[in-house]
């Protein structure tokens, strides 16, 4: 590939960069080099209380990048809706430097301050203006799944699983940071190393928010220490992540700040529409030339709970898992709110999205604290905002948790900038999945994120 200004030059060619003893000492070295405080470098967990920066950092190949892609790729390519990958086609050009970046943050409903971890992902030899993008994770039912885990490769014989990674944040460091991006990706409040048994903010907008800004402002700050600035934004999430990016984009663009392009996969949108769509509510109908529909997913009704969590956490609504779940499910949800762990046991009812809820939840007053989760639901909607930069919403035709009439009125509302793309076939996954390696095959005859923000870049 050939080197233009600002963006490095390619891995050689069979991938290997130094191998992992020099790969140890570079790390060490960067480590040193690109603290973020005046007084010393941090070290792994012991970030001084008034300092931001980099704490951990390790380096993968283009070569090593493919093959996790490879060994990934067919857990989000149910059905097959892909080719194959195909390194030849879609690998990645340059080697990846991966740091865990630690810094603070406010819980603007609460007023504590956190510490807070994410990733920054940086082509090996990027120097002077490159693109960044800001990626916004799914969600994941656990604690560690984290983006920053990934600076767990540092082990030159770890393996990615599916349980225990963010494969989504691989797909996306692959697609963008081994093509010559910058990639900032925020852990969220409550998750990753730091959390120190504080529970998330499940779709909480302002915490949320507040997060991925101080996390981009953080990871730009380590940009600049390593000689690298931002020449343009842009903005990626799926799924939780999806909501969160237009969140994002909404209080970015609120600071005036330029964003050349935003992209989401799977997004919802209105929270009270995919709540009701969630507990049977609500249905919708079947998409032009669709002639089945996927039923919900089992994880369903544990997403649900985490969101009952969070709100009952971060708004203050005491009581509020107790006065909506039903109460054969209580014990249920209050162990999996603590644990995030499913135990079946076949001698107790298991929930599911239709019969979590308290009866007529959606119909009728039922208690004070579920009429306040409504309310706050409704207030974090992020349908009806004015665009006024391109958009893609990525939406699949077969998508189990995220029914194409839920992303409509988006594309109706948006205004001019705002595109609708339909893959066909596509589960949750797949649709992400296509968003990123995607051709105007699957993607309606739309390119593939990569590829349309290459052209705005």
């Amino acid at each position: 590939m050939s080197f233009i200004a600002g963006v490095p030059s390619a891995a050689s060619e069979d991938g290997e960069v130094n191998g992992p003893r020099r790969t140890l000492l570079r790390g060490a070295a960067a480590l040193a080099a690109i603290a973020l405080t005046d007084a010393h470098a941090a070290t792994a967990g012991s970030v001084p209380a008034a300092a931001s920066g980099i704490d951990r950092t390790c380096r993968v190949t283009a070569d090593r990048l493919d093959k996790l892609v490879a060994s990934a790729y067919p857990l989000f390519n149910k059905p097959a809706i892909l080719p194959a990958f195909d390194a030849k086609t879609h690998g990645a050009c340059f080697d990846v430097d991966l740091h865990r970046v630690v810094t603070f943050t406010v819980n603007p409903e609460s007023g504590e301050r956190v510490k807070v971890s994410g990733l920054l992902a940086l082509p090996v030899g990027a120097k002077g203006a490159i693109p960044l993008v800001s990626w916004q994770h799914g969600t994941i039912l656990s604690f560690d799944q984290v983006p920053s885990n990934l600076t767990l490769l540092a082990d030159a014989d770890r393996q990615l699983t599916d349980a225990g990674d963010s494969l989504e944040t691989l797909f996306n460091v692959h697609r963008f940071a081994g093509q010559g991006y910058a990639v900032i990706a925020a852990d969220y409040v409550g998750k990753g190393p730091f959390r120190d048994g504080r529970g998330e903010a499940y779709a909480v907008k302002d915490v949320t928010v507040r997060t991925c800004l101080d996390m981009l402002a953080a990871g730009q700050a380590a940009m600049r220490k390593l000689g690298v600035t931002p020449s343009k934004l842009f903005l990626h999430g799926w799924s939780q992540g999806a909501v969160n990016t237009q969140w994002l984009h909404q209080a970015l663009r609120k600071q005036s700040r330029p964003i050349a392009a935003t992209a989401v996969a799977s997004p919802f949108n209105d929270l009270n529409e995919a709540w009701r769509f969630w507990a049977g509510a609500q249905s919708f109908a079947l998409p032009q030339g669709v002639t089945t529909y996927p039923a919900l997913p089992d994880w369903i009704s544990v997403c649900m709970i985490v969101t009952l969590g969070s709100y009952e956490l971060q708004y203050g609504l005491k009581g509020l898992m107790k006065s909506a779940v039903r109460p054969e499910f209580h014990d249920f949800a209050t162990k999996y709110w603590a644990d995030y762990k499913v135990d079946v046991d076949s001698s107790k009812p298991t929930p599911t999205g239709s019969n979590l809820l308290v009866p007529d939840f959606f119909e009728r007053f039922t208690a004070a604290q579920n009429s306040a989760f409504l309310q706050h639901l409704a207030a974090n909607r992020a349908t009806y905002w004015n665009y006024d930069s391109p958009i893609r919403f990525i939406y699949g035709l077969a998508d189990e948790a995220i029914h194409p009439g839920m992303v409509y009125p988006v594309l109706a509302a948006g205004g001019r900038f705002v595109t609708g793309v339909p893959v066909q076939g596509a589960s949750h996954r797949g649709t992400f999945l296509a968003g990123l390696y995607g051709d105007g095959t699957t993607l309606g005859g739309s390119n593939n994120v990569t590829a349309w923000f290459d052209t705005l870049r």
